[in-house]
């Protein structure tokens, strides 16, 4: 695999990320109705896309994966009332299931926990999204992911900040390998950077965050009329 310049730097703890597009317009949108206006029909639609997402790992990831959804801090998921990492990881498997019925994924919504409740990721830099989950997650039994290949879940993926930190977790309970699959990638650009005081240390979030066509890769972009349709059945 040809590593960009900051993958070489600080690789990341994953083999590979992908998601089925960018975090903009109605994917972001349905994102947002589905996390903090509980419109849980948006779930299936957005379950399908992330589907095709984890369907590009079909041909390089184990033929067994034990799926990990990013897990929610227990005042943030009492607050919300769900995590949507969970909720959109079942509703992928189920499609899963159809499209690729050979392939074992196993849905294991406890293996990891949130240990403390963290700061919204939105709006911070790298550093302080580094800052903000260090030491933010753990494995509650180490035997369940013990030699395993993990397929981590989330909604989103900005730096990989929260990813990182996630499977960094999951390697240090004894993982095998680790694969990373969300619904949306906001894009580089899509928040401000603070050049001041860049360090090495931003270097390694921001290497996670790099696409360099190997590491992290997208579905086929999200065309209006497809994303009018999905919208459409699932609200």
């Amino acid at each position: 695999m040809d590593l960009c310049r900051l993958c070489r730097l600080a690789p990341p703890p994953f083999v590979r990320a992908v998601a089925y597009g960018a975090y903009r317009g109605r994917m972001k949108d349905a994102i947002h109705a589905l996390k903090y206006e509980r419109l849980y029909p948006a779930a299936q639609g957005l379950g399908r896309l992330l589907a095709e997402a984890i369907a590009q790992l079909a041909a390089e990831a184990p033929s067994e994966l034990l799926v990990v959804p990013v897990p929610l801090h227990r005042a943030k998921h009492a607050q919300r009332g769900f995590n949507q990492a969970r909720v959109l990881a079942r509703e992928a498997l189920g499609f899963l299931a159809k499209s690729h019925p050979a392939w074992r994924l196993r849905l294991a919504p406890s293996a990891l926990m949130r240990l403390r409740a963290t700061e919204s990721q939105a709006g911070l830099t790298p550093r302080m999204r580094r800052l903000n989950v260090r030491g933010a997650f753990s494995v509650t039994d180490a035997a369940m992911v013990r030699g395993k290949d993990i397929l981590l879940v989330d909604d989103i993926l900005t730096t990989g900040a929260t990813a990182r930190a996630a499977a960094q977790a999951l390697r240090r309970a004894g993982a095998q390998s680790i694969y990373v699959a969300t619904l949306a990638r906001a894009r580089r650009e899509a928040f401000d950077r603070i050049r001041t005081g860049w360090t090495r240390e931003d270097a390694a979030d921001d290497a996670d965050a790099h696409n360099n066509g190997e590491v992290f890769e997208f579905s086929e972009p999200i065309s209006s009329q497809e994303q009018r349709s999905f919208l459409h059945r699932s609200f």
